[in-house]
């Protein structure tokens, strides 16, 4: 699990270093998520973060570490977190991604392939714990408005990201009959009918994750709407 913890931790000081640049006041400024602020995501990072600590927690223990926060509790602490200082989100988020490296490092080989569950019902293995973690530091860093963007993603993230988005997207009959990155050398056949698309990985993953529009892409025909984003991975496991 080093090369995925060290992604996380990589995304991880990216993210945190853009928090603690930005100023008080900058941190109440929109993001470009429709009514949040950047306080609002940066918060919404580090109580996700808090949840990936206690996935991991009950795959090593096999106990629940105490009540699990709920949709709602968690939608309350990102509203009264999103005022605090500028330095105080920026602590917030480097103290939970160094408790998350903690864990990691100590976390029993043998339990990382113990099931857990997303707060959506949904589960998988704890070593995906990682990858959620990864793509929620890389979405909301280009969610912040502060000139991180798609085209900004590292091509490890870009080409795991539409892995993950595309198997899911196939399993469940998304109109597009294939999927080419050209800059990364990949391609995914997706459904026997619908369009074939073209063009860099963070491109498409930027219209797949509804963080860029299509322009930029080559289709041979139109191009459905992208579902909401991110979806359970497929084939899920059981």
């Amino acid at each position: 699990m080093h090369d995925i913890t060290a992604e996380v931790l990589r995304s991880g000081e990216r993210f945190t270093a853009a928090v603690e640049a930005l100023s008080d006041a900058e941190v109440r400024e929109a993001s470009t998520l429709p009514g949040w602020s950047r306080g609002h995501v940066i918060t919404h990072v580090a109580r996700s973060i808090d949840a990936y600590l206690w996935l991991l927690a009950l795959a090593r223990n096999g106990v629940e570490p105490g009540p699990r926060t709920d949709a709602a509790a968690l939608a309350r602490a990102v509203r009264e977190g999103a005022e605090r200082r500028a330095d105080e989100l920026a602590a917030d988020v480097r103290g939970r991604l160094s408790q998350l490296a903690e864990d990691a490092a100590s976390m029993p080989a043998e339990r990382w392939d113990v099931l857990v569950a997303a707060l959506a019902g949904w589960r998988h293995p704890a070593w995906y714990t990682l990858h959620r973690c990864w793509r929620e530091l890389e979405t909301h860093h280009a969610d912040l408005n502060v000139g991180y963007a798609s085209a900004d993603w590292p091509a490890t993230y870009a080409s795991w990201a539409l892995d993950d988005t595309l198997t899911a997207l196939a399993a469940r009959g998304f109109p597009v009959c294939r999927v080419e990155a050209v800059d990364l050398g990949r391609s995914w056949d997706l459904s026997p009918t619908g369009p074939t698309v073209t063009g860099s990985g963070h491109a498409l993953l930027g219209w797949l994750s509804g963080r860029a529009c299509a322009t930029g892409l080559s289709a041979d025909g139109p191009l459905p709407e992208p579902p909401r984003w991110p979806l359970p991975p497929a084939p899920g496991w059981d």
